[in-house]
């Protein structure tokens, strides 16, 4: 009998703890949209307590897809912040709060320099409380893989009694391996069922040895019912389970996991190209499902053997996770039904009024820059229409700018808009990017560190949109800018404005 596993996605949460990844709220937004549309069975929407800007995320995520999707946040054991996830999350129809406390001897006696019996009891408190404002309640036993077996079984054994209703089991630091966690979930869950076998039993794993799929899916084997996954496999350091390869494994191995998920893989791509796009992290050209070369073949005895049958040398299509074999090519022709459906046919939903026909008005300015829009350029034509915010007068926006080239003098004039006002620089730069940077900067009077600068082209054709990402420091803290346009110094330059309105916006 096929089991159904419980898809957690934590891209808006753990994801996000990328140094650089952190989104605004908009892009939240979009991105649980899109969540939504990937039919994930829950969302965790951030962590509120840690600022009035997340809660505030978590809570419009909440009321606007929490609709049809459970929606979680993170929080310590302690009653503010728990307090924090429920009034955050309370408008979902399904919410719940999701609690974390370390079990490892490391962190009880270094993290916490608490007794073992007091830090079990901080749970078990704070499952008691958090059940007083909801009746689901997740715990995670943080660095489980590295736990004493029977501290870390006391634990669970003591708040599912204080009334947890889900367990979740994480390998915290990628520390295990798939046949060790495997057996320690087998165990785990063993014991549970004879406990209360209404508690699902969850795992979180981390890739620190590139391992977190191995495991996730070794613990689906031995009894776990839910996972925790981020898109792309984003995470702190090397990052989390990748929710594309646990969802496709289950998919394509089905007959050996005999298990099966609500997701729908045709969505798998359009997600990936959204977080990537959102957070200016692009995945590896050979990243399994997603990566750009996920489906190519150079081989001539893969080519050969795929003309003749595609079964040869693929376990799986392009199709299968969203990719598209045809594409309708628009032009300045198209009307607005073509360019509707091509918008829908990429995933998103348009109304009619004045926000279609704003899109409508960028597509046809495209389409003249650029003779022929392919799917790519409509899909970063909608993500930049829908996440670019110009209404908050603390940021800046690129009003005009002149660059001039040479091998001697490379300058760079830029005029700057923030609310009302507008100011001017020049500055001569090593090149033309270097001098249109340093004129920016002078007229945002911050202090920017550049730390990385990539330029891709976004689809086919020597007219096409280029992609901009850049990564800047300010005040030790990083943050992600990124810009598309057919013209790539002005998107160069939006990226970086882009990532100092990020700083802007984080310090207000």
């Amino acid at each position: 009998m096929t089991r159904n596993i419980i898809v957690f996605d934590t891209t808006l949460r753990d994801g996000e703890q990328v140094p650089g990844a952190k989104l605004n709220m908009q892009q939240k937004i979009e991105l649980a949209a899109q969540l939504k549309r990937l039919q994930v069975d829950i969302i965790e929407a951030g962590f509120p307590a840690s600022s009035a800007g997340d809660f505030k995320a978590v809570q419009e995520i909440a009321r606007t897809v929490g609709d049809s999707v459970s929606i979680t946040a993170l929080a310590r054991a302690v009653k503010s912040d728990i307090d924090a996830v429920y009034e955050s999350v309370k408008l979902a129809q399904n919410p719940f709060i999701h609690i974390v406390l370390g079990t490892s001897n490391i962190h009880v006696e270094k993290k916490f320099s608490r007794s073992k019996e007091t830090v079990m009891q901080m749970g078990v408190d704070a499952v008691k409380y958090a059940k007083t404002l909801l009746p689901e309640v997740q715990y995670s036993t943080e660095d489980a893989s590295r736990s004493d077996f029977e501290y870390l079984w006391s634990t669970i054994e003591a708040v599912v009694k204080a009334g947890a209703t889900i367990i979740n089991v994480p390998d915290t630091v990628g520390y295990a391996v798939p046949e060790e966690f495997g057996h320690l979930i087998y165990r785990i869950n063993d014991r549970l069922k004879n406990l209360n076998d209404k508690v699902i039993l969850s795992v979180h794993c981390h890739n620190d040895l590139g391992l977190a799929t191995a495991n996730t899916l070794a613990a689906i084997k031995n009894g776990a019912q839910k996972i925790e996954v981020t898109i792309n496999g984003l995470g702190e350091r090397a990052g989390n389970a990748s929710l594309e390869e646990v969802v496709m494994a289950m998919k394509v191995r089905e007959n050996y996991y005999q298990c099966a998920t609500n997701i729908n893989t045709k969505e798998l791509l359009r997600t990936s190209r959204l977080v990537t796009h959102l957070t200016g992290l692009d995945v590896q050209v050979n990243k399994a499902i997603t990566g750009e070369n996920a489906f190519a073949h150079s081989s001539g005895i893969h080519q050969d053997g795929l003309l003749k049958d595609k079964n040869v040398y693929e376990i799986m299509s392009p199709e299968d996770v969203g990719g598209e074999s045809m594409e309708l090519i628009l032009t300045a022709r198209s009307g607005r039904h073509a360019f509707r459906n091509a918008v829908e046919k990429i995933g998103f939903n348009v109304q009619d009024g004045e926000e279609f026909e704003k899109l409508f008005a960028k597509f046809l300015a495209l389409a003249d820059a650029k003779k022929e829009v392919y799917d790519h350029d409509v899909f970063y034509l909608v993500t930049n229409h829908r996440t670019i915010d110009t209404s908050n007068s603390q940021l800046f926006e690129l009003a005009s700018f002149q660059v001039v080239t040479n091998d001697l003098h490379p300058t760079a004039t830029v005029t700057l808009s923030k609310g009302s006002e507008h100011s001017t620089s020049s500055a001569v730069g090593d090149g033309p990017i270097d001098a249109l940077y340093s004129a920016i900067k002078h007229v945002a009077d911050i202090d920017v560190q550049l730390k990385d600068y990539k330029i891709s082209s976004l689809s086919r054709g020597k007219e096409a949109i280029g992609r901009v990402s850049i990564r800047i420091e300010v005040d030790g803290k990083t943050y992600s800018g990124r810009a598309s346009d057919t013209d790539i110094i002005k998107a160069s330059a939006i990226a970086f404005l882009n990532g100092i309105n990020a700083a802007v916006l984080d310090q207000h």
